[in-house]
C-alpha cells in the first residue's frame, strides 16, 4: 500500500475512532471524550491529511520529469539522427578535391597548454 492511501486510511479510522468515543461517552455518561483524547485524535487525523496530500503531490511531480526525461532523451535521439556526423562530409570533400591519394591527417591532441609545446 501507498503512503498516501496508508495516511487516508489512518486519518479515516483516527476520525471514526474519536467519533464513535465521543458517541459512546455522550449515550453512557452524557459527556464526551477528555480534551487530551480528542485533540490526539485530531492532531493524527490532520498529520495524515497533510501527509497525504504532500505524498500525491510526490507522485504527481515524480510523473512529470520522468515524462519531461522520457520527451527530452526523445527529442536528443531525433537531433542526432538529423544531424548525422559533420566531419564525413568535410572529409568526403576533402578527399574528392585533392584526388584518392590524398592523405587525411588528423590533428593533434587537444588540451594541451602552451607551456607543453
Amino acid at each position: 500500500m501507498t503512503l498516501k492511501w496508508m495516511a487516508v486510511v489512518i486519518a479515516t479510522v483516527s476520525m471514526t475512532l474519536g467519533m464513535t468515543g465521543n458517541v459512546v461517552t455522550l449515550a453512557v455518561n452524557g459527556g464526551q471524550l477528555p480534551l487530551l483524547v480528542n485533540l490526539l485524535v485530531l492532531a493524527t487525523a490532520g498529520t495524515a491529511v497533510v501527509l497525504a496530500v504532500v505524498a500525491e503531490l510526490h507522485d504527481r511531480l515524480n510523473d512529470r520529469i520522468s515524462a519531461l526525461t522520457d520527451f527530452l532523451v526523445s527529442r536528443l535521439k531525433e537531433i542526432e539522427e538529423r544531424s548525422g556526423d559533420r566531419n564525413t562530409g568535410f572529409v568526403e570533400g576533402y578527399l574528392l578535391s585533392h584526388g584518392q591519394e590524398a592523405a587525411v591527417v588528423p590533428f593533434g591532441r587537444r588540451g594541451r597548454g602552451a607551456a607543453e609545446r
